[in-house]
């Protein structure tokens, strides 16, 4: 959108140099300038490089705030900066290391009682502002003639406060970030011990000070906030009188409205609204006391049994899953005993035991329950018993190898000699599998 015909834009821009340091200056060429450029201004006996910082409208708040005059002081915008006025510039800015180490060797050999914080050199490279801090007043009239002699420049001596000089040094906070006095601050307001004291602050030196040495600045930006709250809450200036005894106030917080009391000898701080608390001051006021800090709350009526039980109990089902059945052990059948049926105990709700089925086999019978029959009884005999009685009725110069019965002397000839029989003996049969009856193994394998 295009600005109206009639609109004129403010002719003063703010320009800022080096430390933070800002001055207003008129814009009596109608320069296009934007935030951020580069501009040689007239100073007294020269000329300096700045940046522009605020152009418009604003500025006309600015100065309106810092209560600037737009009277004919206000000094002019010769031109935006060209290369070669800054590389002069750089220049010169180099230099001002130099001339900070050696103004502070002839401020000790003169025992000044001082400290030189900066220098500042004009872009023209005529003038040098030495900026300093001192408690006390300081002759520095011999100084001035020894810096002049040294740097053959003319001398500005600028006393600035402890914030100022932290503002100029810059640093980090120990909030963590970059130091106020050196970003955005510029107006310096008094701060006292009064501001801790509203926010309920330990009055420690060491925390409440900047690195400037002076109570940190940021303690003025929430006290309005604390006074503002601060209204509502009670000045308690005696205990309160209670039947229990004096309770001492030990602790207030104003956001939350609840202030702490402790009687002598507890340890235990009870919180009271603070409501309550004026409560309580006026009834003291009257000569009354009261039985407690903070009335108990009504006892909530009792659940009918019968809406409890409806509505269940959710501890009734967790016990119920809690313990869980142990498994039984699966033992070896024995031999002709048909294995137990499932029970519907064994049903239970998430098991994984297999359900075994009963033996219709009509060859056995089965037999009660809890009733076991002897071992030598119900095993009968198995198909390697008859192998086992030959083996041990063998001559002892027989050995088996195999499966076979060879005679020990010349096992050549044995191997060349027919074996009667052969077709009719039998292997050894294996071991029968765990929990399968002897009779449902497969048959012993012969030779064909």
């Amino acid at each position: 959108m295009d600005l109206p015909v009639s609109f004129e834009e403010f002719d003063i821009v703010e320009v800022r140099f080096k430390g933070g340091r800002k001055d207003f200056y008129r814009n009596s060429n109608r320069i296009e300038l934007t935030t951020g450029d580069a501009v040689v201004v007239d100073v007294p006996s020269g000329h300096h490089i700045g940046f522009v910082s605020l152009k418009g409208e604003l500025v006309r708040l600015q100065m309106l705030k810092k209560k600037v005059d737009n009277n004919e002081e206000i000094r002019t915008i010769y031109r935006i900066a060209t290369e070669r006025d800054m590389e002069k510039l750089n220049e010169v800015r180099d230099l001002e290391g130099g001339t900070m180490y050696r103004g502070r060797e002839i401020i000790q050999q003169l025992g000044l009682r001082m400290k030189l914080s900066d220098v500042e050199y004009q872009a023209d490279k005529s003038k040098a502002t030495f900026y300093y801090s001192a408690d006390d007043r300081v002759d520095f009239r011999d100084l001035i003639k020894k810096l002049a002699e040294e740097f053959k420049v003319r001398i500005e001596m600028r006393q600035i406060s402890l914030r100022h000089e932290a503002g100029r040094l810059g640093g980090i906070g120990s909030c963590g970030r970059e130091l106020c006095c050196s970003t955005w601050l510029t107006d310096f307001k008094s701060v006292s011990t009064t501001a801790a004291r509203y926010q309920n602050l330990s009055l420690n030196p060491s925390k409440l000070s900047g690195q400037c040495g002076r109570l940190k600045c940021c303690l003025n930006y929430e006290l309005e906030t604390y006074m503002a709250a601060l209204k509502d809450i009670p000045t308690v200036n005696r205990p309160l009188q209670t039947q229990r005894g004096d309770a001492i106030l030990q602790k207030t917080d104003i956001f939350k409205k609840m202030m702490w009391f402790g009687y002598r000898g507890d340890n235990n701080w009870y919180p009271v609204p603070v409501a309550r608390v004026q409560e309580i001051l006026a009834e003291n006021a009257a000569g009354k006391v009261v039985e407690m800090l903070v009335p108990q709350a009504a006892e909530e009526p009792k659940q009918n049994e019968f809406v409890a039980q409806v509505e269940g109990n959710l501890e009734r089902l967790d016990d119920k899953y809690k313990t869980k059945k142990k498994k039984k052990k699966n033992r070896r059948p024995s031999d002709g005993v048909a294995p137990q049926t499932a029970t519907a105990e064994d049903n239970v709700p998430g098991g994984n035991r297999p359900v075994s089925r009963p033996d219709t086999r009509p060859d056995q019978a089965k037999r009660p329950r809890g009733e076991r029959p002897a071992r030598n009884q119900s095993r009968g005999n198995r198909p390697g018993d008859e192998a086992k009685e030959n083996r041990d009725a063998r001559p002892p110069h027989v050995r088996k190898e195999r499966g076979t019965e060879k005679p020990a002397g010349n096992p050549q000839a044995a191997a060349s000699a027919p074996q009667e029989g052969q077709d009719q003996q039998k292997k050894r049969p294996r071991k029968p599998f765990r929990g399968r009856k002897p009779d449902q193994n497969k048959p012993p394998r012969t030779d064909a």
